[in-house]
């Protein structure tokens, strides 16, 4: 068997073991306070500083090789900026339809009123869903994905959608079932593009938005 591609899907389970058990709401539920704004900050911070560190850390001291291997780079500029402006493009107008749904109105922002009620709040909870995306993908699309390229080829794309998709569990349903596509989308723009980074930031972008959309609606300007 071949040491990297196990090392990789054991150390993936090991990371998502870490991210479920000490890094989500429900211990710092049990363990710090019950305010709902500083258990999303504490899992998006400690969360994804988890799954960007951990990934880090096993590149440089167990492969010993570069981050760039693993798409930390800006690759194909021009391609990751056009097709990342198209992918938003498409997703804005299905935003605001789905904003609509009390699924979505229930769900976000995360962090609860507190968001809405504070700009400074919503520039804190936007800051550390920033961080989060940045670990997360760098998770998929960076450390899997191209972990996985030289043993799997595109295949890998699929192999690094499965667990991107199941970790929805629990968001809404067609936010769920887009999450399959999403994965194999920002899969294949990783690997054209040659960096994950633009996967990052168009995540991080429809975030914001939807997080954008939900405040304003709160607040009555939508």
């Amino acid at each position: 068997m071949d040491f990297k591609t196990v090392y990789i899907f054991i150390s993936v389970s090991i990371i998502i073991f870490i991210s479920i058990a000490f890094a989500g709401p429900g211990f710092y539920y049990n363990n710090f306070g019950n305010d709902k704004l500083d258990s999303r900050l504490y899992w998006f911070f400690t969360d994804g500083l988890i799954m960007f560190l951990l990934p880090v850390l096993s590149i440089k001291f167990i492969f010993k090789q570069k981050l760039s291997d693993y798409g930390f780079r800006l690759g194909d500029l021009k391609f990751g900026l056009i097709t990342s402006l198209i992918f938003f493009a498409v997703m804005l107008p299905v935003l605001f339809i789905v904003s609509n749904s009390p699924e979505f109105i229930r769900t976000y922002p995360q962090g609860g009123e507190q968001v809405a009620h504070s700009w400074k709040n919503f520039i804190l909870f936007e800051l550390s869903i920033l961080i989060y995306m940045l670990g997360w993908e760098f998770l998929w699309r960076g450390y899997m994905l191209f972990g996985l390229k030289p043993k799997f080829g595109y295949y890998s794309v699929l192999i690094q959608m499965i667990p991107f998709f199941i970790l929805h569990k629990g968001k809404p349903e067609l936010e769920l079932f887009a999450s399959i596509f999403a994965g194999i989308i920002l899969g294949v723009q990783a690997l054209r593009a040659n960096s994950f980074i633009y996967c990052w930031l168009l995540h991080f972008l429809v975030m914001f938005t939807i997080d954008t959309i939900s405040v304003l609606k709160q607040l009555n300007y939508l």
